[in-house]
């Protein structure tokens, strides 16, 4: 009892010299101290939703966030486990932008990945040629004709837009969608 009260007291030691020297940091840099704080919430509750997501999510991914952009690099099995990454960060209050960078291990055929990419770049076309939709808040990703749709839209409206879309694409044979509204609450 002794060893875990000491252990806990030293973890909650360690903690307040992280926080206190992440201030210091941050007050000295061109984000300011309110910016990096929101940063470093962002990126603790990710870290977070990584852990009770899957122990892969941990270790294959590398994520970094500045000024509310997420950049998530690494290593994963699935497509699938590089979508929730997307989703779960998608999730969090304050999250501006999503940069998935995360490569999958696992290969698939070459006319498939050309049929997934071709759909995923006419999608992001199509996003950015829509005047009512604004196009960085959301993230694409096409998986053997699946197209997955994270993000965060400004009103119900942009979001049915964002899906008309998806569901126009040649190459789509199924549209997920897990784009929430602004509105909606957020970690």
């Amino acid at each position: 009892m002794l060893v875990l009260s000491s252990f806990a007291l030293t973890s909650c030691i360690e903690t307040a010299v992280g926080l206190g020297t992440a201030a210091v940091a941050a007050s000295t840099t061109e984000k300011g101290f309110s910016t990096s704080v929101s940063d470093t919430v962002i990126e603790a509750k990710l870290t977070d939703k990584f852990i009770k997501n899957g122990a892969y999510l941990v270790t294959g991914i590398e994520a970094s966030v500045s000024n509310g952009a997420v950049l998530m690099t690494g290593k994963v099995n699935t497509q699938e486990q590089k979508i929730l990454a997307t989703r779960l960060a998608w999730e969090i209050k304050g999250v501006k932008e999503v940069l998935n960078e995360i490569h999958i291990v696992s290969e698939k055929s070459l006319k498939t990945t050309a049929k997934d990419l071709a759909a995923s770049a006419q999608l992001r076309a199509a996003l950015i040629g829509d005047q009512e939709i604004s196009s960085l808040n959301y993230s694409i990703d096409v998986v053997n004709g699946i197209v997955y749709l994270s993000g965060v839209a400004a009103n119900e409206k942009e979001r049915e837009r964002v899906i008309t879309h998806a569901q126009s694409l040649r190459f789509a044979k199924k549209v997920v969608n897990y784009i929430i509204l602004s509105t909606d609450k957020r970690d």
